[in-house]
């Protein structure tokens, strides 16, 4: 059954769609690059209105349909699978912000949220809404809540909101004495807004047409947006900008940066119009970041120590003659963040691969861990909004234990359990069981492997494995908790993530050895890392299916060009796979900020040898390939729809088997899919058939 379903020859399948060839010719370097297929970028973009290009797409969606149509009743008995795992009454644990309460709540059958306060002073106080989600989504395909900032006097709410996944987000001011929303109305805004103190005025970022926030702006209410005050604006197309205000709220942060350099200036929150204050002159290679609390500032920064190290600074002259050394560099802790409350420091780090959470006194009387639980977990820093807290907010989940929001009470060092992930169709994690392995490299590293499955897996091994990877920009997967998950483990896979080189999980030299010249450490320690499930007995054969989205769809097209053997399938999620053509073009909105990761192929032929050697389009050749998933949306302005859509056209003219590759185009979304809580599952529901009938396991 499973060779019919998953070949494009079954009888219930039309002809795959085709992409007729329009040989382009590309030279760099005195090196010739034909791209048969560069006709599937419309020139109008970041629109997509040409004919035949939608017409494409739309035939390669009706294929998907057709091709998923044996087994619709899998996927939605998956899909209630899902649903049944998810409250669909849900509410946060309220958090205090100076005179309120905040939280947010979904109603039954809802897909968004709602947001409500209530008085920190009077707990008989009534919740009001102050933001209904559902209500704003009303009509569209897609929504995104952009960011929520409220005014320092708690009357007015300023929130952005995105309707087409092109994540340019329209900001809008609501009265919350009133309810009324404010005429000022800002257009091609990016994050959370920032008040000054008087409450007049509202700093924000502007993208610009290639969506880079390249400034800062400050709208005084009731004024004409178009009059609004230039801050500051970035000149360099390899920087974008960022904006926060300190844990203290005294000080404005504009942080500018690219993947491996930054620079902050700072403002007072309340005289705005005073001019930037410079930390540390950018500088090739120096990253940091910024906090403040009492007289002083504090940083993180990777001068010379590569896990970085957290110094102070005082308010008066926190330029880099006057930094002090709080905690010094180290092999073995790598420190990721730093937020300055009143009378300590919190510092989010890892210890020997394993999150932390480490609270230091100012005054040198404190240096202390939070114990937690389990010997391997997600740890994090949770909503904290207030100077000075008696409590921390932490967030906390294993491979097997829910999503657990405790509070950290400073005097007694207790961890008190406020919320646990509720699954109403029942869990118990009794039944299921984690493991940590190293799986040995090439080249003598051990990858960190994070593995869950059902008890009686290991007594009936070898069985069906799926690996997950992402291995970019520093970002680690952490060993977390997922329901979805769940429908593979009940039906005996176990779930593993390989923790390869370009992420953080070991410390910024984890990240460095899959980088640039160092980027085929990401795809050897994804394939070495499958090699050793097959070695331990935990899959046979060419029994793995493997996943990754963005840069680990990238990670996707190359595993499945080297190793096509290994994958029983391959499911590449919005595949950043045309990594030559896309490093070429710097009008293409993430290029330039993208060069001090992969190398700018445009200016040194080196690099664009190196990228050429990887980059999944151009090594797509004639040979069998595993039944493959892919995945894109038309307004992705990351991963722009034309990559994935061109290296399916190449994989279906180039490889010599009958395997399905199966491609949707979400047509009113971007780069995370589908927008809302129940439409995002029946993709995962999708996603997991697609894996069941590669096994062969569907009924």
């Amino acid at each position: 059954m499973t060779k019919t379903i998953l070949s494009q020859k079954a009888d219930h399948l039309p002809t795959p769609p085709h992409a007729p060839q329009h040989p382009t010719l590309v030279t760099h370097h005195d090196i010739a690059v034909t791209d048969e297929y560069a006709w599937l970028r419309d020139s109008g973009y970041p629109k997509v209105e040409t004919p035949e290009i939608l017409d494409y797409l739309k035939a390669e969606n009706t294929y998907y349909e057709a091709a998923m149509a044996p087994v619709a009743d899998l996927t939605d008995t998956i899909f209630k699978e899902l649903k049944g795992r998810v409250a669909e009454e849900d509410e946060s644990v309220p958090s205090r912000d100076g005179d309120w309460l905040y939280q947010w709540r979904y109603a039954a059958g809802t897909q968004y949220r709602r947001w409500y306060r209530k008085s920190a002073k009077d707990d008989a106080a009534d919740w009001h809404l102050i933001l209904d989600e559902p209500a704003l989504a009303e009509g569209h395909e897609y929504f995104r809540l952009g960011g929520l900032s409220i005014s320092p006097d708690g009357r007015l709410l300023a929130y952005s909101t995105d309707t087409d996944g092109s994540e340019r987000f329209t900001l809008k001011i609501r009265d919350l004495e009133t309810g009324n929303v404010l005429p000022d109305h800002i257009e091609q805004t990016i994050g959370s807004p920032v008040w000054s103190a008087d409450n007049a005025r509202l700093l924000y970022r502007i993208v610009n047409d290639n969506w880079r926030p390249y400034r800062v702006m400050a709208h005084h209410l009731g004024d004409d947006p178009a009059q609004d005050l230039l801050i500051y604006e970035e000149k360099d197309g390899g920087f974008f900008v960022h904006l926060d205000k300190t844990q203290s709220r005294k000080w404005i942060v504009i942080s500018s940066g690219s993947h491996e350099t930054g620079e902050v200036h700072i403002l007072p929150a309340d005289a705005i119009e005073t001019p930037l204050r410079l930390i540390a002159r950018r500088e090739a290679g120096h990253e940091y970041d910024v906090d403040h609390a009492g007289d002083r500032f504090f940083i993180r920064s990777n001068k010379n120590a590569p896990n970085f190290r957290i110094l102070s600074a005082p308010e008066n002259d926190p330029s880099p003659e006057n930094w002090r050394e709080i905690l010094p560099k180290s092999d073995r802790d790598y420190y990721q963040a730093v937020t300055a409350f009143t009378s300590f420091l919190v510092v989010k780090q890892r210890r020997d691969g394993l999150d932390q959470i480490r609270i230091l006194s100012h005054d040198g009387t404190r240096d202390h861990f939070i114990t937690f639980p389990e010997s391997t977990y997600r740890a994090e820093l949770g909503g904290n909004a207030e100077p000075n807290p008696t409590q921390l907010r932490i967030s906390y989940d294993s491979m097997i234990t829910p999503a657990t929001v405790f509070d950290y009470d400073l005097a007694s060092d207790a961890l008190i359990t406020r919320k646990v992930q509720e699954i109403p169709a029942g869990y118990d994690k009794a039944d299921y069981a984690t493991e940590r392995l190293m799986a040995p490299s090439r080249d003598g590293q051990h990858i960190p492997l994070s593995i869950v499955y059902k008890k009686g897996f290991k007594d009936t091994a070898p069985g069906p494995v799926h690996l997950y990877g992402y291995g970019a920009y520093g970002m680690g997967m952490p060993p977390s908790f997922s329901t979805t998950r769940l429908s593979l483990l009940d039906r005996g896979f176990a779930f593993a993530i390989a923790h390869i080189r370009g992420g953080d999980e070991l410390g910024r030299p984890w990240y460095e050895g899959g980088k640039k010249f160092a980027r085929h450490n990401t795809f050897n320690d994804f394939i070495d890392a499958a090699d050793y499930l097959v070695e331990k007995g935990y899959a046979k054969p060419g029994g793995i299916s493997a996943s990754g989205g963005s840069a680990g769809g990238k990670l996707m097209g190359a595993i499945a060009n080297q190793r096509p053997d290994l994958w029983r399938a391959i499911i590449a999620h919005v595949p950043f796979v045309d990594v030559l053509h896309t490093m070429l073009d710097d009008s293409l909105p993430l290029t330039p900020i993208e060069w001090p990761e992969w190398g700018n192929p445009k200016a040194d032929a080196e690099v664009f040898r190196y990228i050429a050697s990887y980059s999944p389009y151009e090594n797509v050749r004639a040979q069998d390939y595993p039944p493959m998933m892919v995945t894109c949306g038309l307004n992705d302005p990351r991963v722009t729809y034309w990559e994935p859509a061109k290296w399916v056209a190449r994989l279906r003219a180039r490889k010599t088997d009958d395997n399905l590759i199966l491609f949707k185009t979400n047509m009113d979304a971007g780069h995370g899919g589908k927008s809302g809580r129940f439409d995002a599952l029946y993709e995962v529901a999708e996603e997991y058939s697609f894996i069941l009938m590669a096994f062969g396991m569907v009924k």
